[in-house]
């Protein structure tokens, strides 16, 4: 009885290694979402019902359109970036040569609603 109890034990933790070992084997973060690739627009939240693409990087970097928000519109759809993406959003915007239609690619998840990301970098740019 004891041995079959301490195989059963034994067999349990095996199996819960491997299950760990595939979760970090995934790329999976803290949280437990992949960094996917993202490829879409970097628009504030006041003008990201507006004709997205054709948006003005000078307009996404003036104070009033700061003070609502960064976010990352692809397909359709906005998503607020949280306090650090929002920097990288604004790096990657000021680093553009594009005024307007520029594309990021941008690596990341949602999580509690906001997009992480971990790296924004241009489509097409240096």
């Amino acid at each position: 009885m004891l041995k079959k109890i301490i195989f059963s034990l034994t067999a349990v933790m095996a199996l819960s290694l491997v299950v760990m070992a595939q979760d970090a084997k995934g790329g999976k973060d803290a949280k437990g979402a992949k960094g996917d690739e993202h490829t879409g627009f970097i628009v504030d939240k006041h003008c990201s019902a507006g004709d997205v693409a054709n948006h003005g990087k000078g307009c996404a970097l003036s104070a009033d359109c700061m003070k609502s928000g960064l976010g990352f519109y692809e397909n359709g759809k906005f998503t607020p970036f949280e306090t650090k993406s929002a920097t990288l959003a604004k790096a990657a915007l000021e680093k553009s040569k594009k005024d307007k239609g520029a594309q990021f690619k941008v690596t990341g998840h949602v999580a509690d609603g906001h997009f992480v990301a971990s790296k924004i970098v241009e489509v097409g740019g240096e």
